[in-house]
Order: structure tokens, then C-alpha cells, then sequence
């Protein structure tokens, strides 16, 4: 085990790094998660670990080999933590390499279309893994995936269910290829409840928080659906309507 007790490390710089900016995660193809429940879940999930910074080594897991682990003093750990309250370690994870697939075989997936939140990014992403969904499509500039609080916010779903990146025409040829209707979150004429669709092969696309569905996205629903609520309400957040939305299309697959 390698002690820094100097803020100016080189580890410590890359830490921040990682922790500020998309184009320096891509560059380095690392992430960083800042709590001990995320290295339990790469731990369990297959995560590509890289580096643990703790400030209690006996608090540590079992790592696998070549990990390399390096312990910090309180007041370093409160400089390279993306958090206001360290939780007393952070892990470096590699990002892994996934290619838009050919075809898509699954039954659910979820399309996020400008989501720029990163908690709301990561809490659909956590959502979708609750509700046995097969996969996440970010599209139209939605929050870095690796974003520390996106990370957080999946609370290790970021390990188990597969995410995409693509853009509207490339998502548009893929779900046709593959028989996938796309159903959107949004009004128009020939909108449903969303009670009376039938969930059992489809995507479901959410819109951003201000904007909802773009144009081009809404131009390629087969369907669009709407949650029931009190007339005086607008809308609802992003991840709350995926929430209710995912939670009824696995709900009525089971009936």
C-alpha cells in the first residue's frame, strides 16, 4: 500500500481531473465513484477497478490483484473528493469499451433524450435496472454517464445495466432493425394512457426537464403516452415519469 500525504501529487491531480471533466474521463477512459457502497458494487458486478484511495485501510475489501491502493490523510481526501462529506474513499474505475450493438434483443429499454441532469441521468439508469429493463440509450446531449453524480445517483446500476450513447438517426435504424416500437412521453393527438399500453416489446423515451421530447424524437414514436394526474399539474421530473412509467410496463407484463 502507497501513502500521499501531499495534495500536489500527480494522483491527486488526476483525482480532480477526473472528478471536473467529461473530456479528460474519455481521454484517460477512467471514472471515479466516491463511496464505499459503488466499489462494493464493481466489486460484485465485474467493474474494471484501477485505484482505491481510502483514508481507513481496514475498511477495505478484498481487491482484486494489481489494484493498486493508496491511503490518504483526511485533509487530501477532502481535496480530491467531488463531495462536500468525504465519505473516506474514492476508486477509479476503467470505462468499458461498449459499441452500439447490431440488434437489439431484448424486451425494454429506455431512451433519454437532453436529460441533462446527471442525478436524474443516474436515478432513470438506477430505476431501469429495478424494473428488468435491458438497456439505455443517452441521446441529444443528456448528462455524462460518468459524471461522479450521475454515478452516484445509479448506486451501482452503472455496473449492471448496459448504456448507449448515439445519436437520434443512429437510435432511429437500430430499433427499426430490431422490430422496437418507440413510445414517448409527451402529448399529442393520438395519445394513450399510459395504463392501456401494452409494454411487452417496446422503448420508452423521456424527454428533458424543460423541453421534453425534441422534435426529431418525437417524430419517431410510434405511440405516445401520458400519466394521469391532477389537471392543475404541468408535468412531472424526468425520473419520476420514468419511474412511473417502467414501474407500470413491468407491472403489466406480470398480469
Amino acid at each position: 500500500m502507497e501513502t500521499i500525504t501531499s495534495r500536489a501529487n500527480g494522483l491527486c491531480t488526476h483525482l480532480r481531473k477526473l472528478a471536473a471533466s467529461s473530456s479528460y474521463r474519455r481521454r484517460c477512459g477512467e471514472f471515479l465513484c466516491d463511496n464505499p457502497k459503488l466499489l462494493e458494487e464493481a466489486l460484485l458486478w465485474g467493474g474494471d477497478l484501477h485505484t482505491v484511495v481510502c483514508t481507513h485501510p481496514a475498511a477495505l475489501p478484498a481487491l482484486p490483484q494489481g489494484v493498486r491502493v493508496v491511503q490518504v490523510p483526511g485533509d487530501v481526501m477532502k481535496s480530491v473528493s467531488p463531495t462536500q462529506m468525504p465519505q473516506g474513499m474514492l476508486t477509479v474505475c476503467g470505462i468499458p469499451s461498449r459499441p452500439l450493438p447490431e440488434k437489439l434483443d431484448g424486451r425494454r429499454y429506455v431512451v433519454l433524450d437532453g436529460v441533462q441532469d446527471p442525478g436524474n441521468v443516474g436515478t432513470i439508469l438506477r430505476t431501469a435496472d429495478a424494473f428488468h429493463t435491458d438497456g439505455l440509450f443517452l441521446v441529444n446531449g443528456c448528462a455524462d454517464l460518468y459524471n461522479p453524480k450521475t454515478v452516484r445517483a445509479t448506486m451501482g446500476a452503472v455496473f449492471r445495466c448496459p448504456v448507449w450513447s448515439c445519436g437520434a438517426e443512429e437510435l432511429a435504424l437500430l430499433l427499426a432493425g430490431s422490430g422496437i416500437p418507440l413510445y414517448g412521453a409527451a402529448l399529442r393527438e393520438d395519445t394513450e394512457d399510459a395504463r392501456q399500453v401494452g409494454y411487452r416489446r417496446c422503448a420508452i423515451a423521456i424527454g428533458s426537464e424543460g423541453q421534453g421530447l425534441s422534435p426529431r424524437m418525437l417524430a419517431l414514436c410510434r405511440k405516445t403516452v401520458k400519466i394521469p394526474m391532477n389537471s392543475r399539474c404541468e408535468s412531472l421530473n424526468a425520473a419520476v415519469a420514468a419511474a412511473v412509467l417502467l414501474w407500470e410496463a413491468d407491472r403489466s407484463e406480470d398480469m
